[in-house]
């Protein structure tokens, strides 16, 4: 029985001592590095990640990147990328400590990584302890992961400002929670900058071969201007940085006589920035009417599928389909004046109907906007749309 319990302890002293050792690694290779970035919030933080990295790179400092969201990537001083290799396909924060450690193999000027954590004690471990950024971004706030933040956006906020940085900076865009996030930086001696997306200007968005936002681009310009990086090479170096994934993109299909433009706006998934993403597309020209609206519906997101068939009335559809389980959850939040524009192709149906009984409902030409969430008929959907006709817009 003794040597049982000593074996127990050596073993439980070299834990500790690996422990120790490679806490101590950490923060060496986290202080090597003199800048970090750390982007947290609700929408566009690989978006905002990318081109932060991309303003910083523009004005000749040496910076690496993480993204985290649609497709975990880890971004070269040269722009290249590589996917970040989860075992078992798990994302875990504790993956931040090799990605640091990648990092500052490059003795990088600059580190800029999203934020993975969701509940807020680990929003707030992510910060202390894994990457005690310099500077945070806390990109905006808006309706979701209720159930981990909430339960109102009041909570969320207050989460969300668990990622600053003491007596560090921190930048926003967020407008109707200002004052939350000022209260909470305060508590931190944090310095809270509120960027204005009007300085931006179209001319500038102009440069972007994809669609972004004029929030997002303002916060990347903050932070190059942080770091004394000249506005003009901050935007070149946007424009010419790759887009995430998950961008917003609009493809244009041609399907027999029909013309069709398909945005993917899956990702938006909370309502407020569904109908920024769709009115932003309106104003770029991206998209036109007659205008189709896809709603994919989740039997576990039955209130997101009805917060999404509340939108119609302020999107104005020529015609809405209903695909996914259960639709009734987004028929029924649909207004009566709207119900006779709605197709409902709910269940588990093949893809080539789903694409066949959407594309029999156009004339000539029409712009498809998917929304909601993407899993199940919304993948089969866009997988059976990227085998039509690819056309010039």
């Amino acid at each position: 029985m003794t040597f049982l319990y000593l074996v127990l302890l050596t073993a439980s002293a070299a834990m500790l001592a690996a422990g120790i050792a490679e806490q101590r690694n950490h923060y060496r290779n986290l202080h090597s590095i003199p800048t970090r970035v750390l982007v947290n919030g609700i929408r566009g933080k690989s978006s905002i990640t990318r081109l932060c990295a991309g303003a910083l790179r523009g004005g000749g400092l040496v910076t690496t990147a993480k993204t985290t969201g649609t497709a975990a990537r880890f971004i070269h001083p040269d722009g290249s990328e590589e996917p970040v290799y989860r075992k078992f396909g798990i994302a875990n924060v504790v993956e931040q400590i090799g990605i640091v450690r990648r990092a500052a193999a490059y003795r990088p000027d600059a580190l800029v990584i999203e934020c993975m954590a969701v509940m807020p004690d680990l929003q707030e471990i992510n910060q202390s302890k894994l990457i005690r950024s310099t500077i945070g971004v806390l990109c905006n706030v808006r309706e979701d992961h209720l159930a981990e933040m909430g339960p109102t956006l009041d909570d969320v906020a207050r989460s969300l400002s668990r990622s600053m940085p003491i007596g560090g900076i921190c930048l926003t865009a967020e407008k109707d929670r200002l004052a939350i996030l000022q209260e909470e930086a305060d508590k931190r001696n944090c310095r809270l900058i509120a960027v204005d997306p009007e300085t931006v200007t179209d001319e500038e968005m102009r440069g972007f071969s994809w669609i972004t936002f004029k929030e997002n681009v303002a916060i990347a310009l903050a932070v190059a201007d942080l770091l004394k990086v000249n506005r003009r090479l901050a935007l070149e170096g946007m424009w010419a940085a790759p887009p995430d994934p998950g961008v917003l993109q609009v493809h244009h299909y041609r399907a027999g006589r029909r013309r069709l433009r398909f945005a993917n706006v899956f990702a938006a998934n909370d309502p407020e920035s569904t109908l920024m993403n769709i009115d932003q597309l309106r104003a770029q020209g991206a998209i036109a009417d007659p205008l189709h609206v896809i709603i994919n519906c989740r039997p576990d997101r039955v209130e997101r599928n009805g917060q999404m068939g509340a939108l119609i009335p302020r999107i104005a559809p020529e015609r809405v389909v209903l695909i996914g389980d259960p639709t009734r959850s987004a028929r029924n939040a649909i207004p009566s004046e709207w119900q006779d524009r709605v197709l409902d192709l709910g269940g588990s149906r093949p893809p080539e109907e789903l694409l066949r009984k959407i594309v029999g409902g156009i004339d000539r030409q029409a712009s498809l906007v998917a929304i909601g969430n993407i899993h199940g008929q919304g993948e089969l959907l866009i997988d059976e749309l990227a085998k039509l006709e690819a056309v010039a817009s």
